[in-house]
């Protein structure tokens, strides 16, 4: 029997989601259904699905309530093709907007707003992009994977940095070598990692550094959703892969130019290591109802 999903469409530098809240957790959609959702000819279109559901309603958010008990809300997060996903940088701003434009939540000024993910719990906070997410600790994954793709000539070594997700991060010479990349086909990584990889393609601005921040351009090939205008911890892992490269003397501040806008990435220390955070602009763009098989 059809029932009516009322959801929102939102968006973070381009990187969009369907959005709808399932407070008890009552609404368990299919890959099939999530897929057909996200298909951008025959659905709504979106790089994703995010589920409002509270943390004690679902068994993923047991361990973000053992966390922080302020966990109230988990952000249930799968990609376009259906598979789960552990994180998404820039679904959480849209996340957190939804939650504060639906009253489910309340963030002034100064407040911050803890969020349960299958990545852990994340902070998140208002700034003058719109929001601020600290995406806690990073793992250098480390290694040279060759990663080919579609009009690039040679295979290119990666670096793997892990941030709650899994990501390859390639440097590529010039704005021409990025701008001839098509990811529209998956990108080819040898070894293949066990549970895949987003793949960031980079390159660097010149000069590198101007003020203090470093400047990079990036697109992205999203693991589950294919390329997208953004990826928000993909951005993350970029500026972490080239400051890595980039050697002693490199900031900790970042500006990420993605196909959708531009991204601030923020290195800092806290008392159990470096965290690093995402900001940048969230957007609601529609609500509409859905028709559900």
């Amino acid at each position: 029997m059809a029932a009516d999903l009322h959801f929102t469409k939102g968006q973070g530098t381009g990187n969009d989601f369907v959005l709808f809240t399932d407070p008890e957790g009552e609404i368990a959609l299919s890959p099939t259904q999530i897929a057909a959702i996200c298909d951008r000819h025959f659905g709504v279109g979106a790089d994703g699905i995010i589920r409002a559901v509270r943390s004690a309603n679902l068994d993923a958010g047991a361990a973000a309530l053992a966390e922080d008990p302020a966990a109230e809300w988990f952000m249930d997060y799968h990609n376009a093709d259906g598979s789960v996903s552990e994180m998404c940088g820039n679904g959480i701003r849209v996340y957190a907007r939804y939650l504060i434009e639906n009253g489910l939540v309340t963030l002034e000024t100064g407040e911050t707003l803890v969020i349960g993910t299958r990545a852990g719990v994340r902070d998140v906070q208002r700034n003058k992009l719109g929001f601020q997410v600290d995406l806690g600790r990073w793992r250098l994954d480390g290694g040279e994977p060759l990663v080919r793709a579609k009009n690039l000539q040679v295979a290119r070594p990666g670096l793997g940095i892990n941030v709650g997700n899994p990501h390859v991060v390639v440097a590529l010479a010039d704005d021409d070598e990025l701008d001839e990349a098509d990811l529209s086909f998956i990108p080819h990584i040898e070894p293949q990692p066990e549970a895949g990889a987003n793949v960031e393609f980079v390159v660097p601005a010149e000069p590198l550094v101007r003020d203090g921040v470093g400047h990079i351009r990036m697109r992205v090939h999203e693991r589950g959703s294919g390329e997208t205008l953004s990826c928000g911890t993909g951005a993350v892992a970029a500026a972490l892969a080239t400051r890595y490269w980039a050697g002693a003397g490199a900031p900790n501040n970042w500006s990420v130019a993605v196909p959708g806008g531009t991204v601030g990435v923020r290195m800092f220390p806290t008392e159990d290591g470096e965290h690093v955070s995402l900001s940048g602009p969230a957007d609601l763009v529609y609500e509409g109802d859905l028709a559900l098989a």
